[in-house]
């Protein structure tokens, strides 16, 4: 976790650039620092690694002051991607990524594979990009590239100074997919610097909005588009975005909270028993902790059911989608709809079972709210 406490910056011709800043940001998340231009938020994300010093207060990494750290020492061990990727255009893709392995010295061998892996990571095969130079890639690759050496020596957190700005709206949109995608896997502790709020609201866990130097409002993209904390976070958000958001339902609204389930050591006569007196016609799969696992069908039961020797585990199908609780329902219809889903599992970030979006729970929540105003939605 990162923590400042008490933070300010004021430089020498007496500009307060930060103002007693107080903000968390928890470990495994994405941040997003976002606000008009001047506000502090690249100064502020510039105190993490030590590209600034604060005036006053303390900024800590895992409980530790920065100040106490050598700042060389700090940055590589912190990723860093800016907004014109900063690749050496005399050095291959290879040589541009390993740059920080190489200064910690890491053999041949281990900064190859390493290479070669965070090459595959982010869908640019190892045996066609390695060799080429920076000149050779397109926009959206080379940031790609500015991505992965980032997380060469897999920092634990990694800082973003509007890192897809430069980039036509469809590569960026590309590249905000890519890094959802990625974090899903890295969990890395990520401070985001963007100055467009459909970037943070897409990507980020929890939002800080600043104004001269001081936080607006901080929480989760949910939190500020339904409460928002003054006329400035209203007008920085957009009347249209409010207008959608605010009174649009989540899915912890909707779903079915006590899903049927079945450890997956159990056998098929057990599985066809909760089917038949739950009316079901599929279980949810989970451990002992209700982490999901997967499910399985009436169909898959019966057929294998006169083997006593087959167990859930056996039969189990692995979701290929799953959604938390606080998406939008609308983004969740539309998920449903092109997967041709009946259902998703509703996890929480830690992968335990909260629930499940059903069409009925939709049908049943319009049907509540509209009092059967509404028809057809489904």
């Amino acid at each position: 976790m990162i923590e400042f406490k008490n933070v300010k910056k004021k430089y020498d011709n007496g500009y307060e650039a930060l103002k007693n800043i107080n903000l968390e940001c928890s470990e495994g998340e994405i941040t997003a620092l976002i606000g008009p231009s001047g506000c502090g938020k690249t100064t502020l994300m510039k105190l993490i690694n030590r590209l600034h010093n604060p005036t006053s207060g303390t900024i800590t990494i895992a409980g530790k002051d920065t100040s106490s750290i050598d700042p060389i020492e700090l940055r590589r061990k912190i990723g860093y991607v800016i907004q014109h990727v900063g690749l050496f255009p005399h050095m291959n893709i290879g040589r541009n990524v390993a740059t920080v392995p190489k200064l910690l010295k890491w053999d041949k061998e281990r900064t190859r594979k390493r290479v070669d892996e965070l090459l595959e990571m982010v869908s640019l095969d190892p045996e066609t990009y390695r060799d080429r130079f920076p000149s050779e890639l397109s926009g959206g690759q080379q940031q790609r590239i500015g991505v992965i050496r980032a997380l060469a020596v897999e920092p634990s957190i990694i800082l973003m100074d509007e890192p897809f700005s430069a980039l036509d709206p469809i590569s960026r949109e590309q590249l905000q997919d890519e890094l959802i995608r990625l974090q899903r896997d890295i969990k890395k502790t990520i401070v985001f610097v963007t100055h467009d709020m459909d970037e943070a609201l897409k990507i980020a866990d929890k939002i800080a909005l600043m104004k001269d130097g001081e936080i607006v409002q901080y929480g989760s993209p949910e939190e500020i588009l339904r409460r928002p904390a003054n006329d400035f976070v209203k007008e920085f958000i957009g009347e249209k975005r409010l207008e959608v958001y605010q009174d649009t339902p989540t899915i912890r609204q909707v779903m079915v909270n006590n899903p049927v389930t079945i450890y997956p050591h159990r056998g098929l006569a057990e599985s066809l028993k909760r089917m038949e007196g739950k009316k079901v016609d599929s279980l949810i799969v989970v451990d002992e902790r209700d982490h999901l696992l997967g499910y399985v069908t009436v169909f898959d039961v019966l057929k294998e059911y006169d083997n006593e020797a087959i167990k859930v585990k056996d039969l189990m199908h692995s979701f290929e989608y799953k959604v938390e609780s606080h998406m939008l329902l609308p983004e969740a219809i539309q998920q449903m709809h092109e997967r041709k889903a009946s259902y998703l599992p509703v996890v929480d970030e830690s992968g335990v079972l909260e629930g499940l979006l059903t069409r009925g729970s939709i049908v049943g929540y319009i049907g509540k709210e509209y009092d059967g105003e509404v028809e057809g939605v489904l």
